[in-house]
């Protein structure tokens, strides 16, 4: 008998597989911060007064750099294992849904927005009549975890799950899960941010919600920026994930949305959640509402009822893939046509399908990308 490889596999065999598993942005903040920590630590700097937040320096001396700096650097080993095994996850899944380059033009935006937030309400609170708490203007802040708290409610809201487990300990409703944490890291950890996780979970809801939209760049940005030639070596990385298998621009899933069937993104299957936001072919002859988040008409793949099983699509795929094949025998493909296959492939590529079986799905429902992703999602399950 065949020996199972994955179980007999040593930890350095696992930690790479693990590793290659990670998106490109993902990967690339971990090795960043973790480089900036071995950087700190063997030139012996240990004093963060010039790049964390400062809330009085940014706005006296209008030190905006610290918005971003203060993201990146760590004040021990602890720190930044910590947050960079939270990113992991997180950063995974929303990466694979959005694609690598909105990733990071998101997580730009939260380290952005979570600073403007914790400078406006440092100095309301610090400075009001009732209570004034003045050394919140001169509370020092460093680390990921601000971007974090954001990424947690965002990825919370994209799940639809109804409750969430708090290390694995008991259930809470999602909607609570963030503030929970909040509460739980003031209790279980000392010298925490409390003002910095609470500006994260600030701007988490806020995208979510849909108040940053007039931030969001269309899809032609991100497709311009993946085209660049100077990225092109970034682009070409196994890890690399291409935007197209994201939401509409300025069209994430919000509470207010609740027709929606919950995806799978807490199981770990991202290809389900993938498709579960893609819009796809209207089956039915009723004229369905329109769902906010795609324009036109759209259905969700793991609406109940609608499904097929696994054999019955593996039996259409066939099926269709022989007609499809009967049909390029005695039909004149034009370059244009050829050029749209060959467009569409990429981004089934890009979205992590293998390209042989995203191929043959391609081909049998007859170019069309949201059906051939129901093919290779029905082969998954």
């Amino acid at each position: 008998m065949r020996p199972n490889i994955v179980t007999e596999a040593g930890i350095s065999t696992r930690l790479n597989q693990w590793w290659s598993s990670i998106p490109f942005v993902t990967s690339g903040v971990i090795i960043i911060c973790g480089a900036i920590y071995l950087l700190c630590l063997l030139i012996g700097y240990d004093s963060y007064e010039e790049i964390c937040f400062l809330p009085s320096a940014v706005a006296s001396h209008f030190q905006v750099y610290r918005f971003y700096t203060s993201v990146l650097f760590h004040g021990s080993l602890l720190h930044v294992l910590f947050n960079m095994l939270a990113l992991v996850p997180l950063g995974t899944e929303l990466e694979r849904i959005m694609g690598s380059v909105r990733l990071l033009f998101l997580m730009f935006l939260l380290a952005t927005t979570n600073a403007i937030l914790h400078l406006i309400i440092a100095f309301l609170v610090a400075y009001n009549p009732l209570y004034p708490v003045p050394y919140l203007v001169n509370e020092c802040s460093i680390g990921f975890s601000g971007v974090i708290f954001s990424m947690i409610v965002i990825e919370t809201s994209l799940s639809g799950v109804e409750s969430r487990s708090v290390f694995g300990l008991f259930n809470v409703p999602a909607k609570w899960y963030a503030w929970i944490l909040l509460v739980l890291f003031q209790f279980l950890a000392s010298n925490v941010s409390l003002l910095g996780h609470l500006c994260g979970i600030l701007s988490g809801f806020a995208y979510t919600y849909g108040l940053f939209n007039y931030l969001l760049p269309g899809p032609s940005f991100y497709s311009s920026i993946e085209g660049l030639s100077m990225l092109s070596v970034c682009v070409r990385r196994p890890g690399f994930i291409l935007c197209t298998g994201g939401t509409t621009y300025g069209q994430l899933p919000t509470y207010s949305n609740t027709s929606t069937a919950p995806s799978a993104l807490i199981n770990g299957n991202f290809l389900r959640n993938i498709s579960s936001w893609m819009p796809s072919r209207q089956t039915s002859t009723t004229q369905e509402q329109e769902d906010l988040r795609f324009p036109g008409r759209a259905r969700t793949l793991g609406s109940a009822g609608t499904e097929p099983t696994a054999r019955e699509a593996n039996a259409n795929l066939h099926a269709r893939h022989a007609a499809a094949n009967t049909v390029r025998v005695d039909a004149t493909v034009t370059p244009d046509q050829a050029d749209t296959f060959d467009e569409e492939l990429k981004k089934l590529v890009g979205m992590g399908f293998e390209k042989t079986q995203a191929e043959v799905a391609l081909a049998a429902a007859d170019g069309d990308p949201n059906v051939a992703i129901e093919i290779l999602m029905s082969q998954q399950g």
